[in-house]
């Protein structure tokens, strides 16, 4: 009965150590709640918890309030506008920041985002504040603004 019972522990240890997808990882990191809401919103939840592997450029809530009220309170009244914003900040596959390199780079919304490498990294304009925080399903890197496609 003991070895049971030891054995039920060990495997109830091993489900709740692994890994998280992309949108539970960015929910437990606590400071993208306005992404969540957006990704909510958009319909994406279901999309980012899928296989990937995704790299997501995700602005944390400070990025979020950068943007005039109005103009966030309209983006996530338009869902299709809110789709494209939000998946600019999606790149196919798992890049890790050692593997970052400067030029464009294609985004799952179709258009190209600049990487720049000097003096750090960015994305566009924004800046990368954290890197390679890891998902079961790809990586996300913290940036300090919200990126427009163009």
């Amino acid at each position: 009965m003991k070895h049971f019972i030891a054995i039920t522990a060990l495997s109830l240890s091993a489900l709740s150590a692994q890994a998280k997808d992309i949108v539970d990882t960015a929910v437990a990191a606590g400071n993208f709640k306005t992404l969540a809401t957006a990704l909510q919103a958009a319909g994406l939840i279901d999309t980012l918890k899928g296989k990937g592997p995704f790299t997501v450029f995700a602005p944390t809530d400070e990025a979020f309030a950068k943007v005039p009220k109005a103009d966030l309170d309209a983006l996530l009244k338009d869902k299709a506008k809110l789709t494209a914003v939000l998946t600019y900040h999606v790149v196919p596959g798992k890049v890790m920041a050692k593997d970052v390199k400067a030029g464009k780079v294609k985004t799952v919304q179709g258009s190209e985002l600049t990487i720049g490498t000097m003096g750090g990294v960015t994305v566009d304009q924004a800046k990368v504040t954290a890197t390679d925080i890891a998902a079961d399903n790809g990586v996300i890197h913290v940036i300090d603004s919200v990126i427009m496609p163009k």
